[in-house]
């Protein structure tokens, strides 16, 4: 990824922290949306002077598309998307408001469709592209409790297929990752810390997704990788 400019979405998150230290480690330069300040703050606090030069952050809305236009244009070129952003709720389907049911979709799925269209627009002409998408195992074994977050992200799952099957000819490429649960202190402080031991570390993932957003997978696409950890 030497050299590769790389949108990365939900950089300044628990799973983004370890995804964007893999790309720097491997030379990539890094475009990072975010809302709050104070994200930037503390992603900020893990990386090196020098790793730093390489970041530019730009504060952006992923569900508004005149935002995410703007984002994508700003970059010089785009090698590579990362998208991690997303999100769940619980319940049990009879009680589950439809507000939630929504929000379910805009924040996995309408996301995934705005960054990815307008990456490839910027893609498409230079012939080269890496497209990475973030599913779950819940895509394709969905849990009781988790329809709305199961249903997007198994739309997550059939549009990054789709993306692969329309960039097919081309330098393009498109994959998703289906983790289990994975091991950030947000999910701890939801879950409690027993069965840790049993999840997807940020950096195991990072690894997959970085091959999949490098030149050396070049001949992987349309795949939806599992990472299910010791679960």
């Amino acid at each position: 990824m030497q050299g590769k400019q790389v949108l990365l979405t939900g950089g300044t998150g628990g799973l983004g922290l370890g995804v964007a230290l893999a790309v720097l480690e491997r030379g990539g330069w890094l475009t990072i949306p975010y809302i709050e300040q104070r994200e930037v703050e503390r992603f900020k606090s893990h990386l090196s002077p020098a790793q730093w030069t390489r970041v530019r952050l730009v504060e952006a809305n992923l569900t508004d598309e005149g935002s995410v236009e703007n984002l994508v244009a700003s970059m010089e070129r785009v090698d590579v998307l990362i998208h991690l952003v997303g999100g769940f709720s619980m319940g049990p389907t009879a009680q589950y408001s439809y507000a939630d049911w929504q929000h379910n979709f805009e924040l996995n799925l309408s996301t995934t469709f705005l960054v990815s269209k307008h990456c490839l627009a910027r893609m498409l002409p230079q012939n080269y592209g890496r497209i990475v998408t973030v599913g779950s195992r819940g895509a394709v074994e969905p849990a009781a409790q988790l329809a709305a977050y199961s249903a997007a992200k198994a739309g997550v799952v059939a549009f990054t297929r789709a993306i692969a099957a329309e960039t097919k000819g081309t330098g393009i490429t498109a994959n998703t990752v289906l983790p289990s649960i994975i091991d950030t202190p947000a999910n701890r402080a939801a879950m409690g810390e027993q069965n840790a031991s049993k999840w997807v570390t940020p950096a195991s993932l990072a690894e997959v997704i970085c091959f999949l957003a490098s030149e050396a997978a070049a001949d992987v696409s349309g795949a939806a990788v599992p990472v299910y950890g010791g679960s």
